[in-house]
């Protein structure tokens, strides 16, 4: 993973995941005091895995059905189940200047044991689209990851062009 040399970077080690709340959002675990808090991964979305407000929008804005958005939803859930389960030991990178987002979520890169970033496998594999609205200094790299993965019609791209 590449960072903006410009934006100083928080680094919390010694994190677990405890849940997988959905493609785009975990719940994680400090191994060594037991604090817990949720993290949204920047600079991605990825579709609802519950019928919610955010659900109706985002049934408009891609004119897909809801049901058919779930099912998407949880083939991104799945796909961090495989390659991030709980347990998994975590670290998290989150950029100073970008904490937090609307809901007071930590924002953050996850890196996973093998130093991949579980943001870019989900944008690399078609399980996520990227997306201006959880800031992140890599905006410009995760839309050409996002575009790839159309390209290639790769994960839910195989599905549909847009979600």
């Amino acid at each position: 993973m590449q960072y903006n040399a410009k934006a100083p970077y928080i680094v919390e080690a010694h994190w677990q995941i405890e849940e997988v709340l959905d493609g785009d959002s975990i719940i994680i675990c400090n191994r060594f005091t037991g604090m817990k808090k949720e993290i949204r991964l920047y600079g991605l979305d990825a579709p609802e895995v519950k019928l919610n407000r955010k659900m109706k929008e985002d049934e408009e804005k891609s004119s897909l059905p809801a049901q058919l958005l779930l099912q998407f939803g949880l083939q991104s859930l799945h796909f961090v189940l495989s390659v991030a389960p709980p347990k998994t030991v975590v670290t998290i990178v989150t950029e100073q200047e970008n904490y937090y987002d609307y809901w007071n979520r930590q924002l953050g890169y996850v890196i996973l044991p093998g130093g991949e970033c579980l943001n870019d496998l989900l944008l690399i594999n078609g399980y996520a689209k990227a997306t201006q609205n959880y800031y992140c200094g890599r905006l410009a790299e995760y839309q050409a990851m996002n575009r790839q993965a159309q390209l290639n019609s790769t994960g839910i791209y195989s599905f549909v062009k847009s979600f």
